[in-house]
């Protein structure tokens, strides 16, 4: 009996919460789950603060590869849909 990888439909959402993750390590851990990510597939970014120098950072890294979109932008309560294009 042979195991496959399978990714989730690209309609579907992997959750990513940057507040469980030390401030040290969450810019590489959100690069590498963002690489991990397949065209069409979406991660939902969870976070404590508006992320403005991580988002200048994507843009740089991914430019066009990667879409922004903010679900929710209130003071403590930040979420973003990155979708890898």
């Amino acid at each position: 009996m042979s195991h496959t990888h399978l990714h989730l439909l690209p309609e579907q959402i992997y959750p990513f919460d940057a507040r469980g993750i030390a401030k040290r390590f969450r810019h590489a851990a959100i690069f590498g789950a963002l690489d991990a990510l397949n065209s069409g597939e979406t991660m939902r970014f969870v976070n404590d603060h508006d992320p403005l120098p991580l988002l200048n950072q994507l843009e740089q890294r991914y430019g066009a590869a990667v879409s922004i979109q903010y679900v929710q932008r209130e003071p403590g309560q930040i979420v973003i849909d990155f979708v890898r294009t």
